[in-house]
Order: structure tokens, then sequence, then C-alpha cells
């Protein structure tokens, strides 16, 4: 459980497409703007952690040796995101320019930006099985660690859209070394273990 808290907290705080529309919105709109993203975001993602929960307990369930396959693709995946986080010539952040708009669509727009990001449930799907007891309910202990991914990153979010608002920008650049070495090696970890 320490290192998903430990991972967990690594990735929320790690800029990404949702903290940049969060910093766009509490940088052009304001702080209460960027509050209503953030909270739009974590709406969202319920969509991401119910059908993860709903497929991967069905799946589990249903065919025993999808659980090695889901495991390897997992690696292969975690691996893939860390080596183009570590290799990437693009900086974590950088000007975002949004057209403003009320509350309501702020809110909608960052439920859907999150809805339709299929590498929200591709990182679900790669990210949680290798913290799962193969004992216990898949669904249940999915969606636990679903949510309490979701609540860490919406805290996350909140608190950057605070400061952005109060501040103006706060974008760990380097950050994206850090988590790019993490996914590798949790890519790697999950590849090798042994269930």
């Amino acid at each position: 459980m320490l290192l998903f808290l430990t991972t967990m907290l690594l990735v929320n705080v790690t800029p990404g497409p949702d903290m940049l529309y969060v910093i766009a919105r509490s940088a052009g709109q304001g702080k209460k703007a960027g509050i209503v993203s953030a909270l739009g975001i974590g709406a969202g993602c319920f969509f991401h952690i119910f059908a993860v929960a709903l497929g991967l307990a069905e799946v589990l369930r249903a065919v025993p040796v999808a659980y090695d396959l889901l495991r390897y693709a997992g690696a292969v995946y975690l691996v893939w995101l860390g080596a183009r986080m570590l290799f990437s010539g693009q900086q974590a952040g950088g000007p975002i320019v949004i057209e403003p708009a009320g509350l309501r669509r702020i809110f909608v727009q960052g439920a859907i930006n999150n809805v339709l990001n299929p590498k929200v449930a591709l990182f679900f799907l790669a990210f949680l099985p290798q913290f799962l007891d193969k004992d216990g309910s898949a669904f249940r202990q999915t969606l636990s660690l679903g949510l309490l991914f979701d609540a860490s990153g919406t805290t996350v979010n909140l608190i950057v859209a605070m400061a952005v608002g109060a501040a103006g920008s706060l974008i760990p650049a380097k950050f994206r070394y850090v988590t790019g070495g993490v996914f590798v090696a949790l890519g790697l970890r999950l590849g090798w273990q042994r269930v």
C-alpha cells in the first residue's frame, strides 16, 4: 500500500493534460475557474474507474490467464509511457490559451476532457492490477484504489488551481524525468513479478 500511495502521489503531481487544463483555466480566468475545472476532471474520472472496475472484475473471473495477459500488456504500456516521458523533447508545460467560459461549461469541459482521454483508462488498466490481491474481489479493490487515486488527483489539481490562480504559474517541468523513470521501473517490476 505504501508503494501504491507513493506512486499515486508522484503520478498525480506530475503535469499532464488534466493539470495543464486546470493551469490554463486558473491562469486565464482565475482561481474559481481552476477549482471548477479540477472538480470536472475528478467527476470525469469516475467513468474510467467504474469502467475499469467492472471490466477488470469480469475478465479476471471469466478467464484466469487474463490476469497475466493484462499484467504483460500493462508492463509494456508503462515502460512505453515512461520512455516517452524521458526521451521526448517536449516540456511538461507551456503557454496554453483557452477561451473564457462560464463555470458550468468549464466543469463539463473538464469532465469531457477526462472521459474522452483513453490514456486514463489504459493507465488504470496498467497501473492498478499490480496492487490487487488475487484472493480478494477485483471489483472492490479496483474501485477502492481508483477512488483513492481520483481523490488524490483532484486534491492535487485543486491545490494547483489555487496556487496558479493566486500566483500565476506552478509547473514543475523536471517532474517528467522522475515520473518517466518511475513508470519504466513499475513496468519492469510488473513484467517480472511472479504471482
